[in-house]
């Protein structure tokens, strides 16, 4: 099992704005808010500083069985360099025979750098595969698109293949997703040439886009306007990014284009994360170029540049007051903490200048990197701790872009970073309502500098359509776990402490099923009796791989109209998981992606 680098990353301070010394309001005891208007001004914010990343290793393929770019020379050339500089080495093939599960356990990230063809026999094949599922990453740089089209696994891993491509020329790219390692540093539009592929199929229902392009800036584009062009996923227990960028000799040379790849070697190689599940259905309600709609309250304010809104002075809150939000929603939104920095997203509170109405009717999702647990990043301030490890395990460092998901469904709050999810909390006070109220950011005072980008919403609901992928945690806070990483047939599953391995990263799709290292959670032999195995199969669509969550926190097979249940009266690492009559116990309650 491959334990995140990510996690071994250090906090930094990153560059904070020169302010004025400001005397902040003193909140009241256990609360933490603003106090009187201020507008939002414009000013320019120098980006903070990342740590460094610990010591790993790519393997970089390039073997062509069909057309072969020039640029493969280019860009291993441009690879070396970013390992050099970044500290990750790169081992560079063109020889299939390397793809032995031995020999690719040693890698977090295999890059596919402009092959073409069949390039992997059936063998090679069945341990990259193997690979992917035991949580390894892959990056497709151009022609990866063009490679193994008789291979479904690749086809899903890819996201898309090539279709066609028009003349080299310039094109407008636009990118939709500022928060990605491999995107954050760019505008919301980049200017490039390079050759771009049409694709056979649009990924997005299926990855999550980081950049598209504009069909109307250049000549060929065949996907019917909406064309992305860079995209990543969780994929079978691994995760995959790709980018159609790269015909060119010159693309390697270009630092943006270089630094938009070493975003993607640094998520696939797990050393920073990203919401990267599907995404369609968002409206913005602050999409870089306007504050129309959002009022000032409390002294402070937010500076706008870069399409950033970034905390100064106060305490204060800047709340959108051009519509209260009612019924179900999700809300998503980019954040970046310079370093030890405090800020939070207010939810359900009446609209009022007076900040401290959002403070005694509603509740705030906290920021701040090392408050006490009920205080800190992911709490429900003051009412619910996050999921201390699981936070940790989606958390990027100060210095880094992070997403959170806030779902509203009734009075239930679903909190989501990075795509993962690490607090469920049900308001139960009736001064308060989720469904129902205005949407705020905090910020905090003099010398905190959070930074806020593309907070967008979705009503009715606000599920993401498609899979979710995260931990499935039971009784005890234990997570539902594959036996010793294994893949075959008939493996046990069992409960273990949590430890953002593989092993416990489980994909819920539309269809009930419950999948983890490219497998589906199943009822031994589509048994009815109580006690029967549930193990790790081969997904093949039957009743026995479908599971219903219940309102009750149960999981039921309707198959057999039993409950996923952890066995015995005491839980400990390794207590296997059967099928037991529905009776709502602590070990059949769960909490799925």
């Amino acid at each position: 099992m491959r334990t995140p680098l990510k996690a071994l990353l250090g906090l930094v301070a990153g560059a904070t704005l020169a302010l004025a010394p400001q005397a902040a309001a003193q909140p009241a005891p256990g609360q933490s808010a603003p106090d009187r208007p201020a507008p939002v001004t414009t000013s320019v914010t120098a980006p903070p500083r990342a740590a460094a990343d610990p010591a790993y290793k790519i393997l970089v393929f390039s073997k062509t069985a069909g057309f072969r770019h020039s640029s493969i020379d280019d860009g291993l050339a441009a690879l070396r360099d970013l390992g050099t500089a970044h500290n990750f080495t790169v081992d560079a093939t063109e020889d299939a025979g390397a793809f032995t599960s031995g020999n690719l356990g040693q890698y977090r990230a295999v890059v596919f750098l402009s092959t073409t063809g069949d390039v992997l026999d059936g063998t090679q094949q069945t341990a990259f595969e193997q690979y992917i599922q035991g949580g390894g990453g892959y990056v497709g740089i151009h022609a990866a698109a063009d490679t193994e089209y008789d291979w479904p696994f690749y086809d899903g891993l890819a996201g898309a293949l090539f279709h066609s491509h028009p003349a080299v020329q310039s094109a407008t790219v636009r990118v939709e997703d500022r928060a990605h390692d491999a995107t954050a540093h760019l505008g919301r539009t980049w200017q490039r040439t390079d050759e771009w592929y049409n694709y056979r199929t649009n990924p997005r229902t299926t990855a999550h886009v980081l950049a598209s392009l504009d069909e109307s800036s250049y000549s060929g584009g065949n996907m019917a306007g909406d064309h992305p062009i860079s995209w990543c996923k969780d994929y079978r227990g691994g995760r995959a990014f790709y980018t159609g960028g790269g015909h060119t000799d010159e693309s390697f040379a270009d630092p943006a284009f270089n630094r938009h790849l070493l975003g993607g070697i640094r998520w696939a190689a797990g050393l920073t994360d990203a919401d990267c599940r599907p995404e369609t259905g968002y409206t913005p309600l602050f999409d870089g170029s306007s504050t129309t709609g959002w009022r000032q309250a409390g002294p402070g304010g937010f500076t706008l540049a870069d399409s950033t809104l970034t905390s100064e002075g106060g305490m204060g809150m800047l709340w959108y007051s051009a519509q209260e939000f009612t019924g179900d929603y999700s809300l998503k939104l980019d954040w970046r903490a310079a370093g030890d920095d405090n800020s939070g997203v207010f939810l359900g509170f009446p609209a009022s200048d007076d900040p401290w109405t959002a403070v005694n009717n509603g509740y705030e999702i906290q920021i701040d990197a090392t408050d006490s647990p009920d205080r800190t990043t992911g709490s429900v301030y003051g009412f619910r701790s996050a999921d201390i490890a699981a936070r940790d395990a989606a958390l990027n460092p100060p210095g880094e872009w992070n997403t959170y998901e806030l779902r509203v469904t009734g009075e239930r709050l679903e909190i989501f970073l990075n795509g993962r999810k690490i607090n469920d909390f049900t308001n139960t006070d009736p001064a308060r309502s989720l469904r129902q109220g205005h949407i705020g950011l905090q910020n905090h005072g003099a010398g905190d500098e959070v930074s806020f980008r593309n907070i967008r919403i979705k009503r009715d609901g606000g599920q993401q359509p498609g899979p979710r992928t995260g931990e499935v945690k039971g009784v005890g806070g234990k997570c539902l776990d594959v036996d010793n990483s294994m893949t075959a047939d008939g493996t046990k599953i069992q409960l273990w402490t949590c430890n953002g391995t593989a092993a416990q990263r489980w994909t819920r799709a539309d269809d009930g099923t419950l999948t983890a290292l490219g497998k589906c959670l199943d009822v031994s032999g589509g048994g009815t009796a109580d006690g029967t195995k549930i193990q790790l199969w081969t997904c093949n669509g039957s009743g026995a791989q479908k599971w219903a969550p219940q309102s009750d926190g149960t999981v039921r097979n309707p198959q057999s109209g039993k409950c996923l249940d952890a066995s015995g009266g005491t839980w400990n690492d390794g207590t296997p998981v059967h099928l037991w009559t529905c009776h709502t116990g602590a070990n059949q309650k769960w909490v799925l992606p």
